[in-house]
């Protein structure tokens, strides 16, 4: 699961980002609003979470344009303020909730957890590609009945391929849907992860067909 934080305190963001990536979840960061509106209308997050307070752009008009522009991705706001007339405008305005600061990183993580089960796409829906199935909610991958162990960021790997069966990306886009946008990780990193999956998916099942597709020059798939 994609998780975008839009927070102007380096700190707050960080230690958001640090403890949330130990939760399993892939999480990129954006400092100003303009920034964090930018990739929110650009990519597939499964969550928002917005300071409310932000250069440029206020996390308050973040949602409303979302909104406006039909993005119904989930989003948390988080604030100073704490009064009921705020977190109505913050509701108001499209967020589908609202923490306000000072707040316990575990409450944090239990409003995303509900967040999550709220979406229009449940967490549980599983992916199935031919005998391949993957299940989101409790990381669970197998493959003929087979139980396949895979790292977290096999399974995350994994996981946005599956969301998008037959589609070609580059080692670039993957990168970037993949890895946080601040993380140590090349385009060739992306190589080496197809390849622990490529072992651990295909060559481990002789007998079905390969799933992880390579177009040489171009990229990589999972088609059944």
């Amino acid at each position: 699961m994609k998780i975008l934080i839009v927070e102007d305190e380096q700190r707050v963001a960080k230690y958001l980002q640090k403890g949330l990536k130990m939760q399993g979840y892939s999480v990129d960061v954006r400092y100003s609003g303009d920034e964090g509106y930018d990739l929110a209308s650009d990519d597939d997050y499964d969550l928002l979470i917005l300071d409310w307070m932000l250069p440029e752009m206020s996390g308050v008009e973040i949602c409303k344009n979302l909104r406006k522009d039909k993005i119904n991705t989930p989003i948390l706001i988080l604030t100073a303020k704490s009064e009921i007339d705020d977190k109505v405008d913050g509701l108001d305005a499209g967020a589908d909730d609202y923490l306000a600061k000072p707040f316990e990183f575990v409450e944090l993580l239990a409003r995303v957890r509900a967040l999550l089960r709220r979406k229009e796409k449940p967490i549980s829906a599983n992916y199935k590609i031919a005998d391949l199935t993957i299940d989101p909610n409790t990381y669970q991958v197998q493959r003929n009945g087979q139980n396949i162990q895979l790292s977290r960021q096999e399974f995350a790997l994994l996981e946005y391929l599956a969301r998008n069966p037959g589609r070609l990306f580059s080692k670039e886009e993957l990168l970037e849907k993949v890895w946080s946008y601040d993380s140590d990780a090349l385009p060739n990193t992306v190589q080496v992860y197809i390849g622990y999956l490529r072992n651990k998916i295909d060559r481990n099942f002789p007998d079905s067909k390969p799933l992880i597709q390579t177009v040489r020059g171009f990229g990589y798939k999972l088609q059944a």
